[in-house]
């Protein structure tokens, strides 16, 4: 099976930008087994503005200078945990930073795709991340959710995970509605679907329901389903690889 996996900043690190250890190494050491299983793996990782943002000891910035040279620092510090990580368990990992234009163009859209299936095929893990240290909003994928499923869509992938720091798509905000009860299964993106939306939980990263919801309706138009899961346990993901109900299963259109 053939697994693009987008982790969230909430995953891979503390409320003030500090890499969260445990999380971490846990996230890898259930990836690498599922890489030892057969599986292909194919990583949307977050993280590079607000472990930048650690490292630089700052608050998460909001000026686009700011935010460009956070993530160029925090970018190695990225790279650095999981080359070392990953090799602990005999793998290879590659890095690959992308904007938009990579995709709006056909030339550069195939130069990415032969790159990621020869990397696939050499048994590499491609770790795919915006190149925030360039993009501007002129060029920007905006948010790695929606990055997750551009990828997956091209890569033709069977399954997209989305860790966050939610369970899930529920009927109401659970922050604030403690009758709110989780999605299981969404067979269709529709309005109602599309009205439960809201914003980001833990405000260390871009994205909220919204950019959910939409990676889920260009990975399911593409016929890959999507899963929407809480990253603080990541072994859950042996279940959603075995497709047992976690968290909340966009289905992909036959």
């Amino acid at each position: 099976m053939r697994i693009v996996v987008k982790i969230g900043t909430s995953t891979l690190a503390h409320a003030g930008g500090q890499l969260n250890i445990r999380h971490t190494e846990a996230l890898v050491k259930t990836l690498s087994d599922l890489k030892n299983a057969g599986h292909e793996l194919i990583l949307v990782s977050s993280g590079a503005i607000g472990l930048g943002a650690g490292k630089l000891q700052i608050r998460r910035p909001q000026d686009m200078p700011t935010k460009q040279a956070a993530a160029s620092v925090g970018q190695c510090e990225l790279m650095y945990v999981y080359d070392r990580l990953f090799g602990e368990y005999n793998h290879t990992v590659a890095q690959m930073l992308v904007t938009r234009e990579d995709f709006d163009h056909d030339d550069r859209c195939m130069n990415l795709r032969n790159t990621l299936f020869r990397l696939l095929q050499l048994g590499a893990i491609p770790i795919i991340n915006e190149n925030d240290s360039i993009s501007t909003e002129e060029i920007a994928v905006g948010d790695n959710d929606t990055l997750g499923a551009i990828v997956a869509r091209h890569t033709q992938a069977d399954l997209l995970v989305v860790l966050s720091d939610i369970d899930g798509l529920y009927t109401a905000d659970p922050h604030h509605d403690p009758h709110a009860t989780l999605i299981a299964r969404v067979e269709a993106i529709t309005p109602a679907i599309e009205q439960l939306a809201g914003g980001t939980a833990s405000g260390l990263g871009t994205g909220g329901m919204a950019t959910k919801l939409n990676a889920a309706k260009i990975a399911t138009e593409a016929g890959v389903d999507m899963v929407i899961a809480n990253g603080s346990t990541p072994t859950l993901l042996y279940d959603i690889v075995e497709g047992k109900p976690v968290g909340t299963r966009f289905l992909g259109k036959i």
